[in-house]
């Protein structure tokens, strides 16, 4: 792919801040089908090694890429104007305070979820010292996948909700690449939080609905390795049953492509299929890059609201009240107001 010298020169620059898992196999393939609409300008890691080797990734379409590592590389991207927006990629304990940091020097960001009481209050409270207040976008996908999207326009098919179920069986072992990440170790609830938030995004997505009160029962208990390797996923899907029909939404595979499946089944018992590969995190990115372009434009635009950084933290909310209701045995515990 040619460099910047094609038509790209006018496209909006952002660096990617962290050069991890998700960095590497999901932030840089998905900048690389974009590559006509943002420019990746630079990739910040914590070593020069690891930025490097994060940088030689992108190479192919981003031949211009600049590394960057360490506290001296954070200030070089934040001091860069022609940098318009950055994607925090880092561990869950520092991203807020760093994605904080960017907003301050009128940086447009996108980060993963994390806790946001106290990030909220201050983002609020940023003196208006720019021409437009920087965007601060959520990265949940599973906001943005055609599945749950589509499941949402259908919800109003099948009458009265009646009953609600989302099952997600699965297996975290040695094979899985997340397996090591220190800061989900380190995080109190990190697995829980980093799987859990985005099914309940894409429940909160399907049904349109916001909760008041979660009921719940938890059990864990303790399993050797050898058993956890010989699990396979078995199933992945939610469903909402109503008076007049059926919404399933399932995780599946068709023509070599994974995503998820739509199942609308209406009073007749006729079910109508659709599949929808994956490719939530391409139209978050987006959504972002058009989000930062306005804004320059007009300090009024309202940015995607799936994005919204409060979104997020309804997600967390509801989580977070799930395992305080299996705390207390299934008693009903209230979901934090955003």
């Amino acid at each position: 792919m040619a460099g910047d010298g094609d038509g790209r020169a006018g496209l909006p620059r952002i660096a990617v801040v962290g050069a991890g898992i998700f960095a590497r196999t999901q932030y840089i393939p998905r900048l690389r089908e974009i590559a006509h609409l943002v420019v990746l300008k630079a990739i910040w890691s914590r070593t020069e090694e690891s930025a490097k080797a994060a940088a030689e990734l992108a190479r192919d379409f981003a031949p211009e890429i600049e590394c960057k590592w360490g506290d001296a590389g954070l200030e070089e991207i934040m001091g860069d104007s022609s940098i318009m927006g950055v994607a925090v990629v880092l561990a869950g304990q520092v991203q807020v305070e760093l994605s904080l940091k960017m907003l301050k020097a009128g940086k447009h960001v996108i980060q993963a979820t994390t806790e946001a009481e106290t990030a909220l209050s201050i983002y609020s409270s940023f003196p208006n010292q720019f021409p437009y207040k920087p965007i601060w976008a959520l990265g949940e996908n599973y906001r943005f996948e055609p599945a749950f999207v589509e499941s949402s326009k259908l919800i109003k098919d099948i009458g009265d909700m009646m009953h609600i179920q989302v099952i997600i069986e699965g297996s975290m072992n040695s094979t899985n690449p997340y397996f090591n990440s220190s800061w989900r170790r380190n995080f109190v609830g990190g697995f829980i939080l980093d799987m859990g938030v985005h099914f309940i995004a894409g429940l909160r997505t399907s049904t349109g609905k916001w909760m008041c009160w979660c009921l719940c029962i938890c059990s864990q208990f303790k399993i050797t390795e050898e058993f956890l390797s010989s699990l396979v996923i078995t199933q992945i899907l939610w469903r909402v049953d109503g008076t007049k029909g059926t919404i399933q939404v399932e995780r599946g595979v068709d023509s070599g492509k994974h995503g998820y499946q739509v199942l609308f089944t209406c009073e007749n018992g006729q079910c109508q299929k659709t599949f929808y590969p994956f490719c939530g995190v391409n139209e978050e990115l987006k959504a972002f890059v058009h989000d930062m372009l306005e804004a320059s434009k007009d300090g009024g635009h309202k940015a995607e609201p799936r994005s919204s950084y409060v979104e997020g933290a309804r997600d967390v909310a509801v989580l977070e009240a799930m395992l305080e209701s299996s705390e207390k045995q299934g008693a009903p515990v209230q979901v934090k107001r955003f």
